[in-house]
């Protein structure tokens, strides 16, 4: 067989693999769902700087913190959400699905912290996972009274953009602090309570 015939196969082969390596890295994340990270106590790729407390949060020094990803998508209202028109605020990122007795578990506080917030300069979004049909994911929405947007990322996209060596959410759920530069501050990978939530966010609002 010639090889002009040979190279329409060798680039469906080569295709095929491709897209059984980015299946495989999506699979590999949602594979640590619902409840199962490491609770921030593990480095996220080489090069992670961090320090991991005993209550399941990993911060960041101001002057180590890695870039947060560029997070635009279509939100679960139809809408759009772009990080990029929150420079300068603190940006609360929670990734969870409908799903998920842990995301339903920290909902409320959330929610509470969300609306005491707001007028600090504080954004929360979620990215909501593997909810392959919006509407449960609406319906959650609705029934914990969540009033912030939520990206819908039913294949985990979004979250595969945090860079390697930071603190990523590598976990269903998780929650990431954003500083006002746009970097990534603080992680827990395990449903938040109010008081953890709080202590992630208020030494960001404090920095200068």
């Amino acid at each position: 067989m010639s090889a002009a015939r040979r190279a329409p196969r060798s680039r469906r082969v080569l295709t095929r693999r491709l897209s059984l390596t980015a299946g495989a890295a999506v699979g590999a994340l949602l594979l640590t769902a619902c409840g199962e990270g490491d609770g921030g106590t593990t480095q996220s790729g080489s090069g992670a700087n961090f320090v991991a407390g005993k209550d399941g949060i990993s911060k960041v020094a101001k002057g180590e913190r890695k870039e947060a990803p560029r997070l635009k998508g279509e939100t679960l209202d139809g809408g759009t959400f772009d990080l990029a028109d929150h420079q300068g605020k603190v940006v609360v990122v929670n990734v969870w699905g409908s799903w998920c007795p842990p995301c339903r578990a920290e909902a409320p506080n959330l929610v509470k912290v969300a609306e005491d917030t707001a007028d600090q300069g504080v954004q929360f979004v979620g990215l909501n996972t593997r909810d392959f049909n919006k509407g449960p994911a609406i319906a959650f929405e609705k029934d914990y009274e969540v009033e912030y947007p939520s990206i819908y990322d039913p294949q985990g996209k979004q979250i595969l953009r945090f860079p390697r060596g930071s603190l990523s959410p590598q976990a269903i759920p998780s929650t990431v602090v954003i500083d006002r530069d746009g970097k990534i501050a603080a992680r827990t990978l395990q449903a938040v309570s109010e008081k953890q939530l709080r202590s992630m966010i208020d030494p960001v609002l404090a920095e200068k």
